[in-house]
Order: structure tokens, then sequence, then C-alpha cells
């Protein structure tokens, strides 16, 4: 056994991180000494939405006191805190039994609340008091007698991560353990449902929320994702009797979440928590009402800007598990974790008590003082003082509608939509484990994706989307089946898919392989010159496939046109086309934009019904790319077989036809994955050309009004 009991040199990050060396080094000073390290950090090239708010007070951090005047304590739902620092759901199973022991510990000792996750819970956790008992889809380990162990529960809806989806505990962290915590059978993927099944209302969401306050007597939070109409479920979970609610963030940490669902859904914390508190407000529902903001809370100038927003407490996740050891490796769901904070309960590794009780404690305690620094120099004398105080802000470089959502003032700028690199090294890697199992890409910790993290290439980097929760329920992918197929050409062709592989160029085994896959899945192919035996999924140019496409109008043929809105004003509205190929290679303007435009004017005209919208484009990388653009009026996307060879790379190119199938059948499951965690049964009836399922993230408000999608926090 090995026993860690220090900290693990952080490694070189070779791919852009949100948790970088500069909030690692950041949290273990404090974590080190106890003492506060530095108020804030200017982060002028950061597109996060929060990185670019600040205080118009100055903050200087060379002033900086061990001794502040500014008093921290509050009180949550009747509960004293000395700090509003809830200590984020982080389950045992999750996490590896001594992590768990350690947040339950330092809660109690520091007076906080701790969050137990979803799952069971830890005997020794159980001695703890200060611990909400979260109540999760499944109810893994969860009756009357584990509620009654805490100071309140929590009714977990969603969370951060992985909106619209439920828990995940892969199958190699379920040992013997767990299994009897969760009472569950060992070795099987932990798996909860992506709804409750007895909520699928906010009525229903009331009626559970009064009978765990009649059997427990203890207050009830309800914990959901930050997705496009959170205001109006805050809102309606505050009318149901809710104590509270924990708002979890874009970007939030977890154990194990699929990377389509990580990147694509969900809208940042400090959108959310502005347009909820000001939805509350406009309600009369805000007193005694209680706001827990969560998701990429980094630090106590984060945690004020946060509360000044709105909130009334801060969840901190991943920053309490990088104080306690985190090297941010993202492979929390493999188990073998270096640090002994997510790997599985198998004796190999454990992390010492004592050790990370201490860090935690220290943590904590140097957060703390650095918030009772920036209420000295904010000139206020306590932290209630502070909740709703916008006017302290202002904001430098957002788009005007989200300083209004978020109700500052502040140097209003459309920036640049596109600035980032179309290959990242994490979408290669990404590409790489698809083509190796044909399953959905799991990985653990919070999004690395664009805007916030890495640079946006284009414009739907900047889009997200929504995930079902209360006011509608998700479809469950694991358990139901989502139709995800499209019928083109008048239902001519059919695509179990809509994905179409562009074939009309590239290498010649790369090309074989994505024919011979494209057959086997039932999706189409976009070629010149279509090949005998695939001829039933081909568009080809000559009339050897299902369909045919040219450069110039013909009767039953797609039309390609240039990706270009001049062009799209002269295009010939004729019901004896197909529909219509909009290809970005040949074009001067964003796909994004044309494709919605045309969807647009083909509805104005009445012909919409009768005329296909295909979008080509060699730029696009993922399935949430051909999600967002089904969204903005696509009825299939025409994708490029070179992904193929980008996923190989400079790898083992045998068994390429095994790796095509499988590249083609984990795209086809990660769009079910979205589709379901966006509460949709069946695409085409409801995908295309549904913009309200989309909101943007301080995308150029111009790009926002011209494709119609609203900016994230909008009422």
């Amino acid at each position: 056994m090995m026993m860690v009991k220090s900290y693990i040199q952080i490694p070189r990050q070779v791919s852009e991180e949100f948790w970088d060396l500069e909030r690692i080094e950041h949290i273990r000073m404090l974590a080190n000494t106890g003492k506060p390290y530095r108020l804030y950090t200017r982060r002028p090239n950061s597109y996060r939405i929060l990185d670019r708010i600040y205080f118009r007070a100055p903050l200087d951090s060379k002033q900086l006191s061990d001794n502040p005047v500014g008093i921290t304590s509050t009180s949550l739902s009747g509960i004293p805190m000395s700090v509003p620092i809830y200590l984020g759901d982080m389950s045992y199973g999750a996490l590896s039994g001594n992590p768990n022991i350690a947040i339950a510990r330092a809660a109690d000792s520091m007076g906080i609340l701790a969050g137990t996750g979803e799952g069971g819970l830890h005997p020794e956790v159980a001695r703890y008091r200060r611990i909400f008992i979260q109540w999760a889809s499944a109810r893994f380990g969860v009756d009357i007698s584990v509620l009654m162990r805490g100071m309140g529960v929590v009714i977990k809806i969603g969370q951060g991560a992985k909106p619209g989806i439920g828990g995940h505990l892969p199958a190699s962290k379920v040992t013997e353990y767990i299994s009897m915590t969760r009472r569950i059978p060992p070795g099987m993927d932990a798996i909860s449902p992506a709804p409750h099944h007895d909520i699928y209302s906010i009525e229903d969401l009331g009626q559970r929320i009064e009978a765990l306050k009649e059997a427990t007597g203890k207050p009830v939070y309800v914990k959901v994702a930050a997705t496009n109409y959170v205001p109006y479920i805050v809102s309606g979970i505050a009318r149901m009797g809710a104590d509270g609610v924990i708002i979890d963030g874009h970007g939030a940490g977890t154990g194990a979440t699929p990377i389509m669902i990580r990147d694509n859904l969900g809208i940042p914390i400090e959108l959310a928590v502005a347009s909820a508190d000001n939805i509350l407000r406009r309600n009369g529902l805000r007193d005694r009402f209680v706001i827990i903001a969560g998701g990429r809370v980094s630090s106590a100038y984060d945690a004020a800007k946060l509360i000044a927003l709105g909130a009334d407490a801060v969840s901190l996740g991943t920053a309490v598990l990088i104080a306690m050891g985190c090297i941010m490796i993202h492979k929390c769901h493999i188990g073998n974790c270096p640090a002994a904070l997510t790997n599985k309960i198998d004796g190999r590794r454990i992390i010492d008590i004592d050790f990370a009780y201490q860090r935690l404690v220290n943590f904590i305690r140097g957060f703390t003082i650095e918030l009772a620094n920036i209420l000295d120099a904010l000139g206020l004398e306590k932290i209630d003082q502070l909740r709703g105080r916008r006017d302290l802000l202002y904001s430098l470089r957002l788009s005007k509608s989200v300083l209004e959502i978020l109700g500052i003032e502040g140097r209003v700028e459309d920036l640049e939509h596109r600035v980032g690199e179309i290959w990242s090294r994490r979408r290669i890697s990404y590409l790489g484990e698809l083509i190796a199992r044909g399953e959905p890409v799991i990985i653990g910790m919070g999004s690395t994706g664009p805007p916030d993290v890495e640079k946006p290439y284009r414009i739907v980097d900047w889009l997200r989307i929504d995930g079902a929760q209360v006011t509608r329920p998700p479809i469950d992918p694991y358990r139901e089946d989502i139709e995800t197929s499209f019928y083109l050409a008048g239902g001519r062709i059919y695509l179990s898919a809509p994905m179409i592989f562009d074939v009309t160029g590239g290498k010649s085994d790369v090309i074989d392989a994505i024919e011979w896959a494209s057959l086997a899945m039932g999706v189409g192919l976009f070629t010149y010159n279509a090949k005998k035996q695939y001829w039933d999924i081909s568009i080809s140019r000559d009339d050897s496939g299902i369909a045919m496409w040219d450069d110039n109008p013909r009767e039953g043929a797609y039309l390609r046109i240039p990706s270009s809105l001049e062009i799209i004003k002269r295009i010939p509205e004729d019901r004896d086309l197909l529909g219509y190929i909009v290809d970005e290679d040949l074009g001067d303007d964003d796909l994004e934009v044309v494709v919605s435009e045309l969807d647009t004017e083909l509805k104005r005209s009445g012909v919409r019904g009768y005329i296909d919208i295909l979008a080509r484009s060699s730029r696009i990388r993922d399935p949430g790319d051909i999600v967002k653009i089904i969204l903005l009026g696509a009825d299939s996307v025409i994708i490029p077989s070179s992904i193929l060879d980008i996923a190989v790379e400079q790898g083992n190119r045998d068994v390429l036809r095994r790796k095509a199938f499988n590249l083609v059948a984990g795209m086809k499951k990660e769009i079910a994955l979205i589709s379901g965690a966006a509460g949709v049964y069946s695409m085409q009836s409801s995908m295309t050309g549904n913009r309200e399922l989309l909101r943007a993230v301080n995308l150029s408000d111009r790009i926002a009004s011209v494709i119609r999608v609203r900016q994230a926090g909008s009422l």
C-alpha cells in the first residue's frame, strides 16, 4: 500500500486548462499556509465572462492583511456559517473514501457545509454533522436513516458537467466497498437514470420537496445544472417551497462524463446566477431563499463577484480537490488517480486523511481571509452586504446584451469569433479514443472547451445546447431509444444519423474505410461518382447514386451553393430542386450564418417543407458541431472523410475499416446522447431549426441576432 501524504509535482500542461498552473499554485499556497496570498489576477486574454468582470474599488494584493475586519459569517436556512462556502457534492465512489472523510471533517471544524454526493454514505462520513445528504435519481443506498444523518437534503436534478443525463460511476470503480454502500452489484457501471422517474414536472418536484421536509424536518435544496431555462426553473423551485437551490454551472467538475455532453451543454454560472436572482426578485421570491453558485469557483475573488451578482454562497468542488493534491490530469473516471483522490478503492494507494484534512482546512482559512480582505477593500462590514451589489462591479469587453443580463455597467465590445485553431491537441486525442472503442468518450473533471478555455474557432464554439430538467424530462439514452434517423429527398434517402461523409478527395485507404463503414452504419456519402455497391447511400454528381447534386440548378437534384449571404438572396426557390448544399469551403461567410439565414428565408417563402438544406464543410470536427448546425436549420451535415485520417494521425493504419466503423458508430451514439440530454426523442421532427435549444455565450450580438440565438441567461 502507498500512502500519499504530500503534494505531487504538477505535470507540464501541454493543452489549455482552466485550472492552470497559476490557479493551482494559488490554491496550494493557501493550503500550505492558511494565510492570504493574492486577491485577484487580471486575465485580459481570458474569454470566461467572470474573468472580464471586476470590482470598481481597487484591490491591492500588496496590502493584504492576515487580520482583516470584514465579517464573513452568515447563515443559510438557519444554519450558521463561518463563511458562505459549500463543499460541493462529491460522492463516495467518485472519491476514494479518505477524501470524503477529510471533506466532512473539515466542514465540521470550519463551520461550513459539505454535500455527500450521490450514492449512499461512507460510514465515517456519517459521524459528521455538517453534511447535506443528496437524494438523486437512482437513490443508490439512500433511505430514511441516511437522510436523517445530515443537516439538510439536496434533491439532485442536474449537474453542470453533464446536464440532462444521470450520474455515471464506471464499472472499474464499483468495488466491493462501493457495492455495499450503494447496494448495487460490483463491477458494473452505475448509471443513474437521466430523470427522476417520479419527477416529470415542477408539481412533481414540489411534492417531493414537501415529502422530504415532512419526513426529515430538515431544509431541502434542489441542485440543477445551469441551462437555458434556469431562471424559470429556479423560480418554480422557490414557488414549490424549497429552501434553496444549488446552481451548477458549465465547467463544473465531475468524476466521469461524456466529453460531448460536458463541452456542449449548459451555460456559465455567472449568467445563471444573475438571471435567477433577477427573476426571483421580480416575483417577490428572493427573501429566505438561498442561491448557492458552483462551477469553476477558483478563488475568493470569484466568490465575491458571484455573491455581488446575486448568490448567497458558493460551492467549491475542484478547488477542494486541488487543495488536497489533485494535479489535473483528467483521469478521474479510470480509477488510477496519482493523488489517491479519485482512484478506485483497492488498497493500493490511499491518501493520508490528516494530510488531506489539514490542507483543506488551511485552504478554507486562507480563502476566508482573502474574502474578508475584499470586503475591507469594498468598504463593507459583512458578507451579507455584498449580496446582489451589482453596482460595485464593472466589465471590460462583453457584449451589450450580456451586460444587460448581468445587470452591470461596462465597456461594450463584440468580440471576433474566430480566434482559435481548428484542431487542438484535445480534439485529436478525443477522436483517437473514439476510433478505438466506438463508444462515447468519457472523461473526468470540468470542461476545457471553447470559448472559456480553448479559444473558439467557429461560431458553434460560442453556442451551448440546452439540458432538459424540470420543465421537461431528459430522454435517457442508456435506457430508451432515441431516433437519430433523417429522411431526405422527400423520403427517398434514409440516414440512420444526420451525417454524410465527403469522399470527393483524400487518401484511398481512408475513403475505402469510410465508404464501408457508412454502408454498415446507414449514413450517407457525398461523391462525384457513386460506386455500385454504395449507390443507395450516395449523393453523386453523376446519376449513379440514389440522388444527384450539381453546381447548376437541375430538376430533381441538389444545388450546391457557396456559403455566401449574397448568393442566397438570389437563389431560386424551386420546388423541383431536392434542396441546397451550402458549401463553406466555397464561400466567404460562416456556414452557421448562411444555413440559418437560408432556413429562415425558405420558411418565410413557405417552401421549407419541400427543400432540404445540407451543410458541407471540411471544418466539421465532432457530433457537437453537427447537432448545433442541425439546430440552426440544416437537415444533415456533410463532414470530411479526412476526420478518420486525423483520428489515426501517425498511428497504426491496420484494421482501418474497423476504426472507421468505430468512428461512425461512436459519433452516432454521441449524437443520440446530446439529443436525449436536450429532451428530444426524435431529431428530425424536433431539432432541425430549433434555435430555442441553443444559447450564445458572449457571442457578438450582431452574429447572435443574424442566427437568431439568444444570449445565455436571457429571460
